[in-house]
């Protein structure tokens, strides 16, 4: 991978776009793995870790180290990130790549939203557009209103990960200000490893060999890779434009999950998983 000085503006731009593919195909491999969620998350967080270590070894040394205040919101980011994590894999498991990916995407809606009742934010009148759109697509995405549906269920269970998402994000802004976003996302994954061992020790030696070689994948591509582009990339493209083609990810992933799994969606749930993404895209340029 090249240093962040040796990327130039059409590099990061083309970093950028492989990012996005690289968190879209999250529920890919959530799909190829027949290991439980939390088998999932620990893999997932367990080789993220392993790969953003090794590729910023050097530069995480020389940060300074969180104040216990920052180490305690580090960790209940680390706490947030993990239930978003198992939500999502919970919800490609019991429904489908598509519905979990369009639940997923619902997050802006939630951000605008928990902005306004947490900080006190105005409401804007885009924002609220942004809200209607999601609300009117994951009524269009919604198979049937039985809960004993696969789809049904693998829908609100993403639409929950949306929303720890939106927590997360909140929750990022006021604990990692000051704090190296590498660093940071470090401390997260390390969290989730501690917190989920005990509950996955005695399950691991029966995660089959090919599933090992899943989340090997999952954690280096989905994480490492895909997080270290985008912090790369910001530093030469305007925020506006990275949250715009991260808008991307559900595009990316419905697409690989139709090629690969023949989950063609239906013309009506096409129709409302457009309008969340359309949201997703109003949302990402509102917001800087």
């Amino acid at each position: 991978m090249k240093r962040v000085t040796e990327l130039t503006p059409r590099g990061a731009l083309i970093g950028l776009h492989i990012g996005a593919l690289m968190f879209g195909l999250s529920g890919i491999f959530g799909k190829l793995i027949l290991a439980g969620p939390l088998a999932i998350v620990f893999g997932r967080a367990l080789f993220g870790s392993l790969s953003l270590a090794a590729v910023f070894a050097g530069h995480l040394r020389q940060q300074k180290r969180p104040t216990l205040k920052q180490a305690a919101m580090l960790l209940g980011g680390g706490v947030l990130l993990c239930t978003h994590w198992l939500t999502f894999f919970l919800a490609v498991k019991v429904g489908n790549v598509a519905v979990a990916t369009l639940g997923f995407a619902s997050f802006p809606a939630f951000t605008v939203l928990l902005e306004g009742l947490l900080f006190r934010e105005r409401i804007r009148r885009g924002e609220y557009l942004v809200v209607a759109l999601v609300c009117i697509g994951l009524v269009m995405v919604t198979p049937t209103l039985d809960l004993r549906d696969g789809a049904t269920a693998g829908l609100l269970w993403g639409t929950l990960s949306g929303l720890l998402f939106a927590l997360l994000s909140l929750a990022n802004r006021v604990s990692v200000r000051g704090i190296d976003p590498i660093h940071a996302a470090l401390c997260q994954n390390l969290t989730i490893i501690a917190c989920l061992l005990p509950l996955v020790l005695l399950d691991l030696p029966s995660v089959r060999g090919m599933d090992w070689l899943w989340l090997v994948a999952l954690g280096v591509l989905c994480t490492g890779v895909a997080h270290s582009l985008f912090v790369a990339s910001l530093r030469l493209i305007k925020a506006r434009t990275a949250a715009v083609i991260f808008a991307l990810e559900p595009v990316y992933g419905i697409a690989f999950a139709t090629v690969l799994f023949g989950e063609e969606p239906s013309l009506r749930m096409l129709a409302g998983g457009v309008l969340i993404i359309f949201a997703t895209f109003l949302s990402a340029r509102g917001s800087h």
